[in-house]
């Protein structure tokens, strides 16, 4: 079959615009482009049908050095990645070339672009998947097939929380993974693959990058890469997570591309195709009767406000939201998570059970009511408090010291050993703590415990023990 050529007309930053002859039929929107760089070959994707022989297209890697007048190669079809068992362990770009320095798979491919699942397709179970991490699972449990969101600010805490996640289910639940770093820091993606590496989880996990040094083109099609390479793994009959770091600069790729395009902005700046570019994606990470895709993403709130267009049309598709306080970080307690603003739809008695259900609304109160205490005691101090309003206060301050916990991936900065904790000691501690069980330890009691509250115990027995030995 004779290869379609065109040539370059115009470039305008990453916006190359290529003419093709008049008696052949142009490529379609989103088809993939070849054009030769010095020794690269340059992806482009169509976007835009200018008139009848000339389309726009958005570079996927940098076009320094690209000239008019270049022959363009049109492939005939979306671009395509690897998929399947080849990819775990392996580290890829946007268009699937691996970046590694390990040789290119030689397997499967499949396109980025493709259909979300027929609802006839979709599996409506709800199963709880254990994260080992006790704030989460206690206030905003994660359902397998679901998707979760991650809602912070800069700085407090989103990828550590991710990587950890990853780390977890890599290690206890011996799941796949799928990892797409979206517009992130390119040292965070180095310093992950050598951490899980290092955790001994890479086999497990497949890592795609469109880091925020490469063009808006790039960094708007890699969560769609990883997604495909997730889809693949779902469709073997396998259970998968995808976790895309982060959803935001998503929008923020889309926003870029959409103005190179020359489209209006909408309200703040953003694409005015916002939210169903965004459905685009979302609709595909879904469930199947073959296997399920649970996604968790980071999302960036510019300036802590939840209310911009991007947070906003993200929580629209989300069964949890995992919300990460910045007053958290400054009394020390990690995760950052807010019990308060964090929410899951599968919180329900018929879906996590009576007791589950109980101790995490109970929880909520506890601190609910220790945020509205918080005006008084600053004003005018605990001594003004009734001696119930102190007790709320006290528990109040425990429970948020018993829900931060040492990670794994954090051990090197911290000292600490990390914990896996299971659900079923979680409610229990924290059932526990609000009965009063534990009133006569102090708060630092509760901090980073190495376990569960019942270890806690016997480690307190065990160094009691130890100086009447001596004194022997």
């Amino acid at each position: 079959m004779s290869k379609t050529l065109g040539k370059i007309i115009q470039i305008v930053g990453v916006v190359v615009d290529v003419e093709f002859p008049r008696d052949v039929k142009l490529p379609a929107i989103y088809d993939a482009l070849h054009v030769k760089n010095g020794k690269e070959t340059l992806v482009l994707e169509v976007a835009q049908h200018l008139d009848e022989h000339t389309v726009r297209t958005i570079a996927l890697s940098s076009t320094d050095g690209l000239a008019r007048g270049a022959e363009v190669v049109a492939t005939g079809a979306p671009i395509s990645v690897p998929v399947g068992t080849e990819t775990q362990g392996r580290m890829f770009n946007v268009v699937g070339e691996a970046i590694d320095e390990k040789p290119q798979p030689k397997g499967k491919t499949a396109p980025i672009h493709r259909p979300a699942p027929d609802l006839s397709e979709q599996s409506n179970k709800t199963e709880i998947l254990e994260t080992g991490i006790k704030v989460v699972d206690l206030i905003a449990p994660l359902a397998k097939g679901g998707k979760a969101g991650l809602f912070a600010g800069a700085g407090v805490g989103k990828t550590v929380l991710i990587t950890e996640l990853i780390n977890n289910i890599a290690k206890f639940h011996s799941g796949n993974s799928v990892f797409a770093g979206v517009g992130e820091r390119t040292r965070e993606g180095n310093d992950l693959y050598y951490e899980m590496e290092e955790a001994g989880v890479l086999d497990k996990t497949s890592l795609v990058f469109g880091q925020m040094n490469e063009p808006p083109g790039a960094r708007l099609r890699v969560a769609l890469s990883g997604l495909a390479m997730a889809e693949a793994f779902r469709d073997e009959g396998k259970d998968v997570l995808l976790f895309i770091d982060n959803i935001y600069r998503y929008t923020q790729a889309g926003a870029e591309v959409s103005a190179l395009l020359g489209r209006l902005p909408s309200a703040v700046g953003y694409q005015p195709n916002l939210q169903q570019e965004m459905g685009a994606l979302q609709e595909r990470i879904t469930s199947t009767k073959k296997g399920s895709i649970t996604s968790v993403q980071a999302v960036y709130v510019p300036a802590d406000d939840l209310t911009d267009p991007a947070p906003a049309t993200t929580f629209a598709h989300l069964d949890a939201t995992i919300v990460m306080n910045r007053a958290l970080t400054e009394i020390g307690i990690y995760p950052a998570v807010d019990v308060l603003d964090s929410s899951s739809n599968s919180l329900d008695p018929e879906i996590v059970g009576e007791e589950h259900y109980r101790v995490a609304r109970e929880v909520q109160r506890v601190l609910q009511q220790y945020k509205e205490l918080q005006d008084i005691i600053a004003i005018l101090g605990m001594e003004e408090l009734s001696d119930d309003q102190k007790q709320i206060v006290a528990r109040a301050r425990r429970i948020q010291r018993f829900l931060a916990q040492p990670f794994h991936v954090a051990e090197k900065f911290t000292g600490n050993p990390g914990v896996y904790v299971k659900l079923e000691d979680t409610i229990r501690d924290a059932a526990d703590i609000l009965a009063g069980k534990y009133d006569d330890k102090p708060e630092s009691w509760f901090y980073m415990v190495q376990g569960t509250l019942a270890d806690q115990v016997a480690r307190d027995a065990e160094s009691a023990k130890q100086p009447e030995a001596k004194k022997d």
